[in-house]
Order: structure tokens, then C-alpha cells, then sequence
């Protein structure tokens, strides 16, 4: 599909801007990450496997206070700090530290996302690992790298082909995990959960993975990664559907010899 022509926007400054701060807010978050002992952690209301240190809040404001001053025009969802000016063209969606309880417990598999939307649309993601010194990224019509190296997705046609990410969470959507699970192990699948939704779709785009399913995901976890599975040759559900850049939905990305083998081992839950 052709990438709508945005001739009245500066994109190439806003992708730039992109990838600079995101390594540069991963920087700050590894600072933050030699010293999370010190770290103040708490618990986003009864669950007690959903946290936010410090870190996040900091980075957060961090990359909302560059962005704002950079393109005062365009607007924000963040996940610690809300949303502002939704109806902007342009809207940043930010995860400051995509694998919070990763990066609590000393966990690599952390990042910074961050992602543009453009009349609605997925255009831009910069996604900084800063363990692994990988930065994901790519722009709608313009490709998708990890570092200077093009992303392209798996080959496989069939799940016992190769990994599949798969995650869920308590709130919403868990009934349908076990039984996917055992479904994809009957046809010779295998899966991996890393705690990073955002890595994990990159690691599609990537074909270091051969798709990713989520029982309930928010967008700020995968806005930047959709870019860079589109870019990169991937299938995604209808995750937008029914308010998704907000309330989050069930999530599937893959490559296309395994999309829809995953989404009928799924069954209706992804589209519910």
C-alpha cells in the first residue's frame, strides 16, 4: 500500500526527532537502571504485577517536554501522564519504559517506544534498546531498520516454523491465553514471552519471531512497533476497532505465511 503524501508536514524532522530521543531517553532510563535498587516502585491500583518506578515518570516528562517543545502543534498519549490535543494530525503515543517489571527486577528486555500517529494513521516508530545497543525504527513508505540494517519479516508458513511471542494480562482478556497456547504446542508451535510488548513487535518486524499474540495490549505498547511490522512486510489485526488507541485490544502481528493460521488458533476473542 502507497504511504499518503503529507506534503504540509515536516516528517522528516519529526522521524528524526524520533530516533534521537529515543536513545537519548533510553540513555537516561539505563542511568536510572544502573541504580534501580534506589528506585521508588509502585503499583498502578490492585494489581500487583502492574508498576511504575520513578523512571518512568521521568522519562516521560522528559520526552513530553522535548516533543512539546519541538512540534507544539501535535498531540500526546502518554502512559503515565494522559493524553492531550487527541485531535492534533499529528499525535506522539510514548511508552517510557516499555517492560517496566523487566527493568525493576534487572531484566534486559526493556525499551523506550515511540510512536507517531498521522491522521490516524501509524507513520513513524523509533524503538531504543539500550541493552542490546538496537535501535528499532522506521517511517510509513520509507522502510524499517534496526540499527542500518533493513527489517523484513519471517518466511514461515507454518507456526512449528518458528517462535511465536504471546503475552497476557490480568484485566482483560486471559481466559483466552492457556487455550491458545495449547493450541499453537498441538501444531508444533513454540512460544517466548520477554515482558516488552514493543520489543517483541519488533522482533516480528525483524522475523527474529515469527508473529506475536496478546490477549489485551495498550497502544502505547505497540504504536511504533505497527509501523515498523507494516514497513517490514507484516500483517496486523484491526487493533484501532472500537476505541483501541485508548482502551487497548486483543493484538496480533505476524508474517503473512502465519497470520492467519495464528488468528484461527486465536478464534473469535481477537476480533471480540
Amino acid at each position: 500500500m502507497n504511504a499518503p503524501i503529507h506534503h504540509d508536514l515536516d516528517l522528516d524532522a519529526r522521524y528524526a526527532c524520533a530516533r534521537s530521543l529515543a536513545l537519548e531517553a533510553a540513555q537516561l532510563g539505563m542511568n536510572f537502571y544502573r541504580q534501580r535498587e534506589a528506585l521508588t516502585v509502585e503499583h498502578k491500583g490492585s494489581d500487583r504485577q502492574d508498576v511504575v518506578s520513578v523512571a518512568d515518570k521521568q522519562i516521560e516528562a522528559f520526552i513530553r517536554g522535548r516533543l512539546a517543545e519541538c512540534f507544539p502543534e501535535d498531540g500526546f498519549l502518554g502512559e503515565e501522564s494522559g493524553s492531550a490535543d487527541l485531535r492534533a494530525r499529528c499525535v506522539w503515543v510514548i511508552d517510557p519504559i516499555d517492560g517496566t517489571a523487566c527493568f525493576v527486577n534487572g531484566l534486559h528486555n526493556w525499551c523506550v517506544s515511540i510512536g507517531l500517529l498521522v491522521d490516524g494513521q501509524p507513520c513513524i516508530g523509533a524503538i531504543a534498546d539500550p541493552n542490546h545497543d538496537e535501535l528499532f525504527h522506521g517511517c510509513q513508505g520509507r522502510g524499517a531498520y534496526v540499527n542500518d540494517t533493513p527489517l523484513k519479516v519471517s518466511t514461515a508458513t507454518h507456526v512449528s516454523e518458528g517462535l511465536t511471542g504471546v503475552g497476557t494480562f490480568h484485566p482483560r482478556g486471559k481466559e483466552h491465553f492457556i487455550p491458545f497456547l495449547q493450541k499453537l504446542l498441538a501444531e508444533g508451535g513454540m512460544f517466548i514471552r520477554n515482558g516488552s510488548g514493543a520489543l517483541m513487535t519488533a522482533y516480528v518486524a525483524a522475523g527474529r519471531l515469527i508473529g506475536y499474540y496478546e490477549t489485551e495490549l495498550k497502544s502505547w505498547d505497540c504504536l511504533a512497533g505497527l509501523v515498523l511490522v507494516a514497513e517490514a512486510g507484516g500483517v496486523r489485526n484491526d487493533f484501532f476497532r472500537n476505541d483501541g488507541l485508548l482502551r487497548g485490544n486483543p493484538y496480533l502481528v505476524a508474517a503473512p505465511g502465519v497470520y492467519r493460521q495464528l488468528a484461527e488458533l486465536i478464534g473469535p476473542s481477537l476480533d471480540a
